[in-house]
């Protein structure tokens, strides 16, 4: 007997998968908080250069006096007062500026502490010549998830999946606490690197635990589901970083709840599926039958035998086999590209919030929202558009919003700062429903031997998407102004948006067909109608029980 075929007298989501679930869904809550706390405290609020010699100055003007010597010692460019430069050679007998007035490089600054009280970026001045911090750190993260990602699978293949979750669980306790004591640059990149490495694991390997006891007709909404709860900790986090505007005070709020989960050692069990897996049938049997107890069930004497294992047993590719033809070949580096792009734009959407103007607590509250219509609006299309077109729709409304924000940041400055806000949050929902297609139409794809290393492979394109992503939010950086700082990064995440959405048209419908079994069967996807099937439900499952099992945020 199959573990699908235990499942489904078990009941395919019965009382204790259920509970389960929502047990290891309540992790995503605490990931979201160590992934993006970095909005919050690496935000660079506004700043200029400290008077020299004013032991007293603030970024507030305290006086005519205090306006005076801000106006005779720090220049002003398009408006506003420098932010990296001071005037060296000026006294106050002068009224005005003179020609021969010379600058030079600041070394200490103010900052408006009116929405934060401090945050790291002000703590270490990350400003000026230092700016490409913040940009490293917020890499380094997502390079950490790249890690992270492999690593998991690696350690719970070979020492199981509660094992490999909780360590993965204790050391993002242990970074998140550690988040507090960043004295320097190079402490504040080590903690981040390890942040993004144990979210994912601890991610990955919480929602393994819960999807392997999910029966295949169920499997379509896990993935939905500990998405919002993702969301829903984007959306306390903001509330917590509101009440909590000093970043000490916000790190160690953050880190706290995780505490919680480590009385999961007690709660969660081993996945059966990985007893069978290492030949503990035994084992996985005992887990099984204390289920159908929490679900009243009453199963067979015999459950497991050498049959099931045969069973059990996939064929796996190889890499190379990707690329044994020109029609996979071709279809793999679209997927890549688009895979790539998903995630460069949705994780630059979400670290650009805090270069928008407007309150950055709404915004990032307003930009889970429109994830989570971003997951809801493509799992409600999947099946009654198709793939190719919803995921071709979304990329490009997602693409198009973002490069319009080029019109009102050239043509209406000052007045265009609700408009950029409200494109950019189309644009987020865009690439959030682009992911939740991409995943299942990338699985439908690829043959079964291919399917899981094809997977995987569109995964680190993924990952690199996103470590090239906060250099973009931050090309500002390099050009300033409004164009510079608020447009300039849409625009370019909206041009590769454009583009994988065409690129998207260039693949087959798989929406209603069969699996493909081998490459034959993969490759005359989409060749001919006469190759259409309706797809039967445990079919549509797998695939997407195939891709959650990857879904690694």
């Amino acid at each position: 007997m199959k573990f699908d075929d235990v499942l489904a007298l078990l009941g395919e989501f019965g009382p204790y998968q259920k509970r389960l679930y929502f047990l290891v869904c309540l992790t995503g809550i605490c990931v979201a908080f160590q992934t993006l706390v970095s909005v919050f405290t690496l935000t660079v609020p506004a700043h200029r250069c400290k008077i020299p010699g004013y032991d007293n100055d603030t970024y507030v003007v305290q006086s005519s006096y205090h306006r005076q010597l801000i106006n005779h010692t720090i220049p002003v460019s398009d408006g506003k007062y420098s932010k990296c430069e001071i005037y060296t050679n000026w006294n106050s007998t002068i009224l005005s500026r003179g020609s021969n007035l010379t600058k030079r490089e600041c070394d200490s600054w103010v900052y408006d502490r009116s929405t934060f009280v401090s945050t790291i970026a002000t703590d270490l001045n990350i400003v000026c010549g230092d700016r490409v911090v913040r940009t490293l750190s917020n890499s380094l993260v997502l390079a950490g998830k790249l890690v992270g990602s492999t690593l998991q699978c690696f350690i719970s293949d070979i020492f199981g999946r509660k094992k490999a979750f909780l360590m993965f669980l204790f050391l993002m306790i242990l970074t998140g606490f550690a988040n507090y004591f960043p004295y320097n640059f190079t402490m504040l990149m080590v903690f981040r690197f390890l942040a993004g490495l144990t979210t994912t694991s601890t991610f990955l390997g919480a929602f393994v635990i819960g999807v392997e006891f999910v029966g295949p007709s169920k499997r379509v909404w896990t993935g939905l589901v500990i998405e919002l709860f993702w969301v829903l900790g984007m959306i306390i986090m903001a509330g917590v970083a509101f009440l909590l505007p000093d970043w000490h005070h916000l790190v160690l709020a953050l880190a706290s709840p995780a505490v919680l989960f480590l009385s999961y050692w007690w709660l969660i069990p081993e996945s059966p599926r990985w007893l069978m897996s290492k030949s503990r049938l035994h084992e996985a049997e005992d887990i099984v039958r204390k289920v159908a107890k929490v679900n009243k069930i009453t199963l067979p004497e015999t459950l497991f035998d050498d049959k099931t294992m045969e069973a059990e047993n996939e064929p796996k590719g190889k890499l190379t086999e990707m690329f044994t033809n020109k029609t996979l070949a071709v279809r793999s580096l679209i997927l890549f590209y688009i895979w790539m792009v998903s995630s460069l734009v949705y994780y630059g959407l979400t670290l650009n919030i805090s270069n928008l103007s407007g309150n950055i607590y709404l915004n990032f509250v307003l930009s889970a929202l429109v994830e989570a219509a971003g997951y809801i609006l493509s799992i409600f299309l999947l099946d009654r558009v198709g793939r190719r077109v919803l995921l071709c729709a979304l990329m490009s409304l997602g693409g198009v919003a973002c490069v319009l924000t080029v019109f009102p940041a050239i043509y209406a400055v000052g007045k265009a700062d609700w408009s950029l806000m409200v494109l950019s949050l189309v644009g987020k929902m865009g690439s959030s429903g682009a992911f939740g297609v991409i995943y299942i139409f990338t699985a439908e794809l690829y043959p079964t031997p291919l399917r899981n290393i094809g997977l995987g492979v569109n995964l680190t394109f993924s990952r690199i998407g996103g470590v090239i992503s906060p250099f973009i939010s931050d090309l500002g950086i390099l050009v300033g102004g409004t164009f510079g700082e608020q447009a300039l990064p849409l625009v370019v995440f909206g041009a590769t948006a454009v583009l994988a959405g065409g690129l998207a048209l260039a693949l087959p419908e798989t929406l209603n067909r069969k699996l493909p079994e081998t490459i034959e069967d993969a490759k005359r996807i989409g060749s001919s109608p006469k190759h259409k099937y309706k797809m039967r439900t445990e079919d549509k499952a797998e695939s997407v029980f195939t891709v959650a099992y990857k879904n690694t945020k």
